[in-house]
């Protein structure tokens, strides 16, 4: 891990804690007898911390070090996972199954998307367009990292058509293809009761298949590539957390 980036988790896991304590700034100085310039520094991933201070804060939010000091050798925290892929690809069901095995939130960035435009994706599409949408996907994602140690992430199937927000989340997550054939993708969509794909589309498949080719050069790009044609949720959830190595 980079220098700036361990001293950045190790604030962001000394802030965490605090405030899990409700504790101010100014109490948690005081316990750990370092001043308040100092503690703000720290959070903020700015100080240089000391073992010796690192212990003092320790104690003073009833810690054991190593929850502070056990930080992983890569950038990327192993536990902070993108799943990737087409609607249909099985990102929510698939995602919920890891987040109960791996016991960390799971998240839709589309559904963040839709909350900070106060509005459905299909009405940010009409009215504002496919850069806006960028933009506030590019925004929820950076919130969502600043806010995630550990946690999965369903993202939207054009992600990896955005340059800037995929660039993003493949150095800071490790990322997931769920893969599957164009006939896999439109019977899961059809069981789930969406018949959006075919309405007013007679070529509704040829696109997907389209879509599917146009793309798979930059889903392979993922650290893991799971085919789930022939694969439950369950198991391929099951095959996620093995390649994490919990």
């Amino acid at each position: 891990m980079r220098p700036e980036a361990l001293l950045t988790e190790v604030g962001r896991r000394l802030a965490a804690s605090r405030q899990a304590l409700e504790l101010s700034m100014t109490e948690v100085a005081r316990r750990a007898n370092v001043s308040t310039r100092y503690l703000r520094m720290a959070e903020a991933g700015e100080a240089n911390l000391s073992l010796l201070k690192l212990a003092s804060l320790a104690r003073a939010l009833r810690l054991p070090m190593r929850d502070l000091c056990d930080l992983e050798l890569s950038d990327v925290p192993r536990q902070r996972l993108a799943l990737l892929g087409v609607r249909g690809s099985g990102k929510s069901t698939v995602g919920r199954r890891i987040s109960q095995l791996l016991e960390i939130p799971f998240f839709e960035l589309d559904e963040a998307i839709e909350a900070s435009a106060d509005m459905s994706l299909s009405q940010l599409f009409t009215i504002h367009g496919d850069t806006h949408y960028r933009e506030l996907q590019g925004q929820c994602l950076e919130r969502w990292l600043s806010q995630t140690g550990a946690g999965i992430l369903a993202t939207g199937g054009g992600i990896v058509s955005d340059e800037a927000s995929f660039e993003r989340l493949c150095s800071t997550c490790r990322t997931v293809w769920l893969r599957a054939s164009p006939e896999s993708h439109w019977a899961r969509v059809l069981a789930q009761g969406d018949t959006r794909p075919m309405r007013d589309h007679p070529r509704a498949m040829q696109q997907l298949r389209t879509l599917l080719e146009k793309r798979e050069h930059l889903y392979a790009a993922a650290d893991l590539v799971i085919d789930t044609t022939e694969l439950s949720p369950e198991r391929v959830a099951e095959r996620v957390v093995e390649w994490v190595g919990v």
